[in-house]
């Protein structure tokens, strides 16, 4: 996106030229690995990249507050004095949430026009909602001199949403979204928020994200479902174990897990947070030593675990997995995201990333009967630019 380019389409949308704007960028994430623990207390190895969210911001001489978005026909008016969450404002109500509890910690903001511009595919799960989340946090704490950390803003982000727009997340997206840097992936202790960049080591391969094009309609009811299997795991084995958390139980104490909790689904759930937790520590390892071989067989791992024990994968996600895994470029894939539909990742070969594009999509479309979309990611991270 074009700074030029952005300031004629805020000409265009309201209407006159934006005096002293703030040109910023927030970007979305993959999550390399390390899935469906951010909830059990565990780490994970996220990746912020270079698609995301552009946004233009302006001041106005009265208490109003204007969103926009290039990719939305309406625009979105509140006075400041007046914000609530509000369903027929749709995508709006993000930065909406960033601006109520801006003012919720006792900081006074003027009116300003902002336009947004995303360049994520919409539905693939690579978190657009934290992105637009952290470049209004960003914008607003710029213009306004507010002072908040990008800590602070990621912990404001995933507060908006969760009270604000009423979706239970975790803290890893706004996380990486907010403190990934360019040519690393991040560490992240979602309990602690203890965290440290990882040089990508990729030894000539590249992250190709895999659109499965399938919706994730049942993600939410499944998500609250594992999340109170978790719970209900935890609560059993807590006093044996002595921990907080179900990700802090070691996987050599697995045997004493399966004593605890009989065969079935509880065992299931936590040993896959268990396992995944361990492979991100392992994963860790690998990157920094540059060995992503092994890194692909982690994925493969993780992907088994996510399918079989967690039950979050559908035919899609394994059909896409199973057509990356079968190309000689590809050294691992899994499913990112929370299941039932949006993407896998793949670790290829850079320089055959347009062949293995093809024949991932021809096999593909034979078993499933659409296209997926694919499309190489690199690094990225917020900026004011």
């Amino acid at each position: 996106m074009d700074k030029a380019e952005l300031m004629r389409d805020f000409h265009r949308i309201f209407g006159h030229r934006p005096e002293n704007p703030l040109f910023l960028f927030a970007p979305g994430r993959i999550n390399i690995i390390g899935e469906h623990i951010d909830y059990n207390g565990g780490l994970v190895m996220p990746m912020a990249i270079n698609f995301g969210t552009y946004a233009m911001i302006s001041r106005r001489d009265d208490g109003v507050a204007r969103f926009a978005s290039v990719n939305f026909p309406e625009i979105i008016e509140v006075g400041l004095q007046n914000i609530k969450y509000d369903a027929q404002h749709g995508w709006a109500n993000y930065p909406k949430g960033i601006i109520y509890h801006m003012m919720a910690d006792g900081h006074t903001l003027g009116g300003f026009d902002i336009l947004f511009s995303g360049n994520i595919p919409q539905g693939a799960g690579l978190s657009s909602s934290a992105s637009v989340e952290m470049v209004m946090a960003m914008a607003a704490n710029a213009m306004f001199g507010l002072g908040y950390s990008p800590i602070e803003m990621a912990l404001l982000a995933q507060k908006s949403e969760n009270q604000f727009c009423g979706v239970n997340c975790g803290i890893m997206d706004q996380f990486a979204v907010g403190m990934g840097k360019k040519g690393h992936a991040l560490m992240l202790n979602c309990d602690s928020l203890e965290y440290h960049l990882l040089p990508l080591n990729l030894g000539g391969h590249t992250i190709v994200v895999m659109d499965t094009k399938k919706s994730r309609q049942l993600s939410e009811s499944a998500y609250n479902q594992r999340r109170g299997e978790c719970e209900e795991a935890l609560a059993r084995l807590k006093p044996i174990f002595d921990v907080q958390n179900l990700a802090d139980i070691a996987p050599e104490n697995m045997d004493k897990v399966e004593e605890l909790l009989g065969k079935g689904v509880l065992l299931m759930r936590a040993r896959h947070v268990i396992s995944e937790n361990a492979r991100v520590k392992q994963g860790a390892k690998l990157l920094e030593k540059g060995d992503v071989a092994a890194l692909g067989q982690l994925l493969v791992a993780s992907h088994k675990s996510l399918a079989l024990d967690y039950e979050v994968s559908c035919a899609e996600l394994d059909a896409i997995v199973e057509a990356a895994l079968a190309h000689p470029a590809c050294i691992g894939a899994r499913m990112t995201g929370a299941g039932f539909g949006g993407c896998a990742i793949a670790l290829v070969q850079q320089d055959n990333i347009d062949n293995f594009a093809k024949f991932v999509s021809e096999k593909y479309a034979t078993k499933i009967g659409h296209l997926p979309e694919i499309y190489p990611v690199q690094s990225g991270q917020a900026e004011i630019i």
